[in-house]
């Protein structure tokens, strides 16, 4: 039976934390950083160790989740990877994938820390010991180090690629398509738990996570919130509008105010939006569906984002996996209409995208759930020493080339420096 204890940070430090909960094969911690943000960030909560484990292994994902939860209802922590949407659509990934990511994985943990403040309460059968295993770690901090880095596509082909994406926009195929490439390299000298501590100083999300699956590590800053329910209510917040941050006081105002006002932000967020609205009705009561806000503008440490707000309730006949099966994967990463748009990410992507721009996050005992979009993230596969990150954007008719590969490099450049490389546009490595 589960012990709650709660003791105060100066001696259960999350960095200490971190390092022993490294020692389990499992663990996930959740960091919303105490951003403000609309119906909350995540809350800073690690879950250590798997007393039961459920993976994708065996195909039919979304309803074996559905019924391991049922099983025992308990807090899940986890994962959906993107190319679970091959038991949804008739769709393929054939490309190479440089991480060993499984396609999901959650597991109900032996032990749960929150952290409120300068206290920290400790879920477990044994918070006694777990209090003192933790307060007892000796910190040897060690820097991850990282190889030369690797791009899937050269700047050339990148814009080749975007110029036919708008033919098939001109020809009426599509409206709207995120196009991703991916970044990768070997790992020199690994140190998940100092580099993930790095990246949240770096870049603070409101939907942080950091989690560990035996010798994959998922390091991710995420600033969007995929889906949420909170009772009857379910909560999405696509992010469609991408400028950088100002040189100054002024200039980072000017950036904000051309981002409310760029025609092109507002057409993809508009198009998103209305997106999220079809799958949200889809599970939803009828004359539930809402935009609360739209085309909101948060500032975050390295970019401005155009954030809008859907919300709905769920209809009683409906599960709380159907909520996630209908709206999944999600349209700020795919684009529309959807299907049409993931089987020309399967044609003109070159790798496969795996878990990234999947979800994560957790699941309580009563069928609520939040869920990130995994983005910003950096994987790291310690089977083979790898390391990988990919960032994309949005393609409507209206863009421009080059302004959205200088977009791509923007939103990677927190891993960007925190790996210390550098993106050489003219290099492409064959795959």
């Amino acid at each position: 039976m589960n012990r709650t204890l709660t003791t105060n940070t100066s001696s259960v430090t999350l960095e200490k934390a971190l390092h022993w909960a490294n020692q389990h094969s499992y663990f996930c911690l959740l960091n919303g950083n105490e951003i403000d943000y609309p119906f909350g960030g995540f809350p800073k909560v690690l879950a250590i160790g798997a007393k039961r484990l459920f993976n994708a292994e065996r195909g039919n994902t979304f309803q074996r989740l559905f019924e391991f939860h049922k099983e025992k209802p308990s807090w899940l922590f986890g994962y959906l990877g993107y190319d679970l949407k091959n038991e949804l659509e008739e769709l393929t990934s054939s490309h190479q994938n440089h991480t060993q990511f499984n396609n999901a994985c959650f597991f109900e943990p032996e032990h749960i820390l929150t952290f409120n403040n300068d206290q920290v309460e400790v879920e477990s059968e044994k918070s006694d010991w777990v209090i003192k295993q933790i307060s007892e770690v000796a910190l040897n901090k060690s820097i991850g180090q990282y190889g030369f880095l690797n791009q899937s596509v050269s700047k050339e082909r990148y814009l080749e690629v975007v110029e036919s994406l708008r033919q098939h926009i001109e020809e009426g195929d599509i409206y709207e398509i995120n196009y991703c490439q991916e970044f990768w390299g070997e790992i020199l000298q690994a140190a998940p738990v100092e580099t993930y501590l790095r990246l949240n100083d770096i870049s603070p999300k409101p939907f942080s996570t950091f989690q560990k699956f035996a010798d994959q590590y998922l390091l991710c800053a995420s600033p969007e919130r995929f889906l949420k329910k909170n009772g009857e209510k379910l909560i999405s917040q696509p992010i469609k509008g991408t400028k950088r941050r100002g040189d100054s006081i002024q200039a980072d105002e000017a950036l904000k105010v051309a981002l409310r006002n760029d025609e092109k932000e507002l057409a993809e967020n508009m198009m998103i939006v209305d997106l999220v609205r079809n799958d949200l009705a889809q599970t939803s009561k009828v004359g539930t569906v809402d935009v609360e806000e739209i085309f909101g503008i948060y500032t975050f440490e390295q970019v401005h984002q155009m954030i809008s707000t859907v919300t709905s309730e769920i209809h009683p006949d409906r599960l709380w996996i159907d909520a996630i099966k209908k709206a999944f994967p999600m349209g700020s990463m795919t684009g529309a209409p959807k299907i049409k748009v993931m089987e020309l990410i399967e044609q003109y992507e070159n790798t496969r995208r795996g878990i990234f721009s999947g979800a994560a996050g957790y699941i309580t005992p009563s069928g609520d759930f939040d869920l990130n979009v995994i983005i910003r993230s950096l994987f790291l596969d310690l089977e083979n020493m790898h390391y990988s990150f990919q960032v994309g954007g949005a393609i409507t008719y209206d863009s421009i080339p080059a302004q959205e590969y200088e977009e791509c490099l923007i939103k990677a450049s927190a891993i960007l420096q925190l790996i210390g490389q550098k993106v050489k546009p003219e290099k492409e490595i064959s795959i």
